[in-house]
């Protein structure tokens, strides 16, 4: 059925490299506090890649001195540094820019928190390396850079790709599995809210291994389902996406919270994160419909033969890489 499309997704898999903290934002960060007049606090986190940071570098206007960081420390997931500048200008019309951004393909979120006035996000990318503090910003460019990291950061999480995947197996009806996958996004809209708010508060340890073990299942239903014979995720597949999405929702809370929501615009940073995340995994489904139709059009009687191996080969890839990430994340409680 799709075991072409299998092998590639089953490759991917094994080639992105996986920490115990799936969650983490893979972007990096950078994050000005005002602590008085002409002092910020900034704290500069910068992504790891194999064992190194990444090599970019941020640096602030001119007027502050120091401009840039003095050192990076590694944490679990990235590389940090902090420090005091004082600078002789208010920041607000000045420009902070990323030094060889233009060069990777990773996107930097800013957050500005002055002392007295609105907290300000934006974001970086290769192609806009430089930013211009505004005085303000406007709700659209909150929800702009908020969408973008909801879509930027499902694409990146593998285990909910997985999730995503395996309805994408179980359910052949188009239109049901859309509606599993917004059943998906409204379910951990409601969690991640909540949890972001404070209202939530569950450890991160058990979200993450019960986020696998929801992947698991979907592997045992790929397992068992014969023709003649539907099963619980095929015949309701939005009750099962839905009651996963609440925990799914949690998960995401994880990386939303390491940035934080601008004060004065919670709501719209929430809904468009929300929406960046549907936006991601339609257009992951978009691109898996799209690959299973140019491999019917090509090899049709190929794809045919297939089909009895596909759907079982598909659910122990699945399994055992759920199975290896629940053994992972128990043993790091």
């Amino acid at each position: 059925m799709k075991l072409c499309l299998y092998i590639l997704f089953a490759l991917w898999l094994c080639c992105v490299p996986q920490r115990g903290n799936a969650h983490a934002l893979d972007p990096g960060f950078l994050d000005l506090r005002q602590l008085g007049p002409e002092t910020w606090q900034i704290l500069w986190r910068v992504p790891d890649v194999n064992g190194q940071p990444m090599e970019i570098d941020a640096v602030l206007p001119g007027q502050c001195s120091p401009a840039r960081s003095t050192g990076l420390t590694a944490d679990d997931v990235a590389w940090v540094s902090t420090w005091v500048a004082e600078c002789d200008v208010p920041l607000a019309g000045q420009i902070v820019s990323i030094e060889g951004l233009g060069r990777q393909r990773n996107d930097v979120l800013l957050r500005i928190q002055p002392l007295n006035g609105a907290t300000k996000t934006m974001r970086f990318t290769p192609d806009t390396t430089a930013l211009t503090i505004p005085e303000s910003p406007s709700t659209w460019s909150t929800m702009s850079t908020y969408f973008w990291l909801g879509f930027q950061h499902i694409l990146e999480g593998v285990d909910h790709l997985l999730f995503v995947f395996a309805l994408f197996i179980l359910v052949r009806d188009p239109w049901r599995l859309v509606g599993a996958i917004t059943a998906f996004t409204v379910a951990h809209s409601l969690t991640l809210a909540m949890a972001t708010l404070g209202v939530l508060r569950v450890p991160s340890g058990p979200v993450e291994a019960i986020i696998a073990l929801s992947i698991v299942f979907l592997a045992l239903e790929i397992l068992k389902r014969k023709e003649g014979k539907i099963r619980l995720a095929e015949q309701y597949p939005w009750i099962v996406s839905f009651c996963f999405g609440l925990l799914h929702g949690l998960g995401f809370a994880g990386a939303l919270s390491e940035i934080g929501l601008p004060a004065q615009d919670i709501p719209a940073a929430l809904l468009a994160f929300n929406l960046g995340v549907e936006g991601g995994q339609l257009a992951f489904i978009a691109a898996l419909s799209l690959a299973v139709f140019i491999w019917r059009m090509l090899a049709p009687a190929a794809s045919s033969r297939l089909h009895m191996i596909a759907s079982p080969t598909t659910g122990y890839v699945i399994g055992a890489v759920s199975i290896y990430w629940l053994v992972e994340r128990i043993s790091g409680f």
